[in-house]
């Protein structure tokens, strides 16, 4: 891959799915579709279901607070590897506003708060 640098944070926002769609290159990083959003609705450009959680590690977490730093630990491990994240993080580069959409209702511990910071933090050379 040539040189391409780093992602700047203000590339990459993270919003749940529910609230109303503010522009950028809307990517749902969920596994399963949410529950109430139409196709329509969602103005989805891309659904990346290959860097969601697993549905082991997903049932596994629950949403519940006392797991998240075993589920971000997890999770980064899934995230490693992965093809579909390299590929998805060099597509980024070249937009200057893409939005992980999520549908849990904790804004502050969700998959797409991890995958952004795996994502900033990756060195796409």
């Amino acid at each position: 891959m040539a040189d391409i640098g780093r992602l700047d944070p203000s590339q990459v926002r993270v919003r749940r799915i529910y609230a109303e769609p503010d522009g950028g290159f809307r990517v749902l990083v969920d596994r399963l579709w949410p529950r109430g959003v139409s196709k329509a609705r969602a103005e989805l450009d891309e659904w990346l279901k290959d860097a969601a959680p697993s549905n082991e590690l997903r049932q596994w977490f629950g949403h519940r607070s006392e797991r998240w730093e075993g589920f971000t630990e997890r999770y980064i491990q899934e995230l490693e590897g992965n093809r579909a994240v390299a590929d998805f993080a060099a597509q980024c580069v070249g937009r200057p506003d893409t939005v992980l959409l999520f549908a849990a209702r904790n804004e502050e511990e969700n998959e797409a708060v991890v995958l952004r910071d795996y994502l900033l933090g990756l060195n796409l050379t």
